[in-house]
């Protein structure tokens, strides 16, 4: 039996990939919108931030490593010591056209594992995100090969960022330990499952103790919740001995029926459910050694 940690530190997912304009007016878009909501987040008790960045025109997802790079400089001028996580999911998804499900259609992202990775290689973040998944996903397929993982990983351990490997059902888990026996992954392992997207791991206190139970014993980990499970995984995690994140790329409702405003208001309300249970939160500097990332120079 796992007691819950000493201290736990808070993910802050601020906008994501999928969580549209039109699902919530208060998703933040252009890179000011994103670094500024970051920013506040940590105000809030976030110690991590999880970053995509979005066309500011459209809002749709986007891989422009200009604009990674701004948002990165803007909450560096404010912030030395928050932890920044980049995500290397888009251009893993593939959608099957009606004539010929061999041809991709519409909404394909497919891309060459290197080219996924090449913000990471160039921005040198403190995490960058690392998918195990082949999924079913919304009628369409992501798609992370073992090879193509292994390509991804090795532009993220050469730039010296670490990975924090997204797992969404147990093959997942099956796949990392594999990665650790050949080496392209060196602990302590970072890790997180997903709960709630449809055909994954469910949300449920008998999920989170069976994923906790199956990563090496000396991973760190994190319960996420999606949609209307975001707080009850952040119980769910904190109680099993695991961390918190939340954010507008997880969840757009702060109660039943209510729109979170902010992805401060997220985490604010992270942070009392662990308090309230008797839980501490880590600052950035305690984050990054709970971790295991060499601190920043103030």
């Amino acid at each position: 039996m796992r007691s819950p940690l000493p201290k736990v530190f808070i993910t802050c997912a601020v906008t994501g990939n999928l969580t549209s304009p039109s699902q919530t007016p208060y998703l933040p878009v252009t890179p000011e919108e994103i670094a500024n909501s970051s920013l506040a987040a940590a105000d809030a008790g976030a110690a991590i931030i999880h970053i995509h960045v979005r066309d500011p025109i459209s809002g749709a997802p986007s891989m422009d490593i200009a604009m990674y790079r701004e948002v990165i400089d803007r909450i560096r001028s404010r912030n030395s010591q928050l932890i920044i996580n980049l995500t290397t999911g888009p251009g893993g998804r593939f959608v099957p056209s009606e004539q010929d499900p061999r041809v991709a259609g519409p909404g394909t992202t497919l891309l060459i594992p290197e080219k996924r990775v090449q913000h990471i290689a160039a921005l040198k973040p403190d995490i960058c995100t690392l998918d195990l998944n082949t999924m079913n996903s919304a009628g369409q397929v992501v798609i992370n090969t073992p090879a193509n993982v292994r390509r991804m990983a090795a532009v993220i351990n050469a730039a010296g960022v670490k990975p924090e490997l997204e797992l969404f059902d147990s093959g997942d888990i099956a796949l990392l330990h594999d990665l650790v026996k050949d080496g392209t992954l060196r602990g302590p392992l970072l890790t997180c499952f997903i709960l709630g997207v449809q055909y994954g791991f469910q949300p449920s206190a008998e999920t989170v103790v069976y994923a906790r139970n199956l990563v090496p014993e000396t991973a760190c980990f994190t319960a996420i919740g999606i949609g209307r499970s975001a707080f009850q995984a952040v119980a769910l995690s904190y109680l099993t001995g695991g961390n918190i994140r939340v954010g507008l790329e997880d969840s757009v409702y702060l109660e039943r029926g209510v729109l979170a405003q902010s992805n401060a208001a997220m985490v604010a309300k992270a942070r009392r459910i662990v308090e309230d249970l008797g839980g501490q939160i880590a600052s950035p500097t305690e984050a990054r050694a709970l971790i295991g990332l060499s601190p920043l120079a103030a």
